[in-house]
């Protein structure tokens, strides 16, 4: 059974020969009562803010969960950016060391076919040169026979040579070199 501060206050007592005083029992039963609604009054003001701590940590429950799940979105999210960034950027180092390569190979194939090339103008052109000589050489021993066997002077003056009779075969074939030379370089129809 439960006592409640008014049911103190208003307890009674029956009386026996040499029993208590009553008024000092009743004022100490109001002391009581009085006290006791002081705690009870006490008791209920601390559930009271003792339900407005436990409102309020579940509150804070509640964000602290709600952080810890967005830290570890956050974080996870952070990782996948990272893996994806290491990911493009090992892609984007392979291309770009694929197309270096693809230069250097392209521009040392060019400059093999450079080489080749020039080579190869160096070998026509000395070709060109010996040919040149063989047929200046074979020209001019056919000038030295034909100029023994029967010299004309009209044929000479069509090249823009004055030959004459009577000058060394040696001068001639002089003349005849340099006509030549200076036709190679500077060409001009015969006719």
């Amino acid at each position: 059974m439960r006592i409640a501060p008014i049911d103190i206050a208003h307890k009674t007592f029956n009386r026996k020969f040499m029993g208590l005083d009553p008024d000092e029992v009743m004022d100490f039963l109001r002391s009581i009562a009085d006290e006791l609604e002081n705690v009870i009054r006490d008791r209920n003001s601390l559930r009271e803010v003792v339900r407005e701590r436990e409102l309020t940590i579940a509150e804070y429950r509640e964000r602290d969960d709600l952080l810890k799940s967005t830290i570890t979105t956050a974080t996870k999210m952070a990782e996948k950016i990272q893996l994806d960034s290491e990911r493009e950027s090992r892609l984007i180092i392979n291309d770009a060391n694929q197309k270096a390569e693809m230069v250097v190979r392209d521009a040392r194939d060019s400059l093999k076919k450079t080489y080749q090339d020039i080579s190869e103008l160096k070998r026509i052109r000395m070709q060109f040169e010996n040919n040149l000589r063989a047929l200046m050489q074979s020209h001019l021993s056919m000038l030295d026979q034909g100029h023994k066997l029967m010299p004309t002077p009209g044929v000479e003056s069509r090249v823009g040579l004055e030959i004459q009779e009577s000058e060394d075969p040696t001068a001639i074939k002089a003349k005849v070199s340099d006509a030549i030379k200076q036709a190679v370089q500077n060409p001009k129809p015969m006719f």
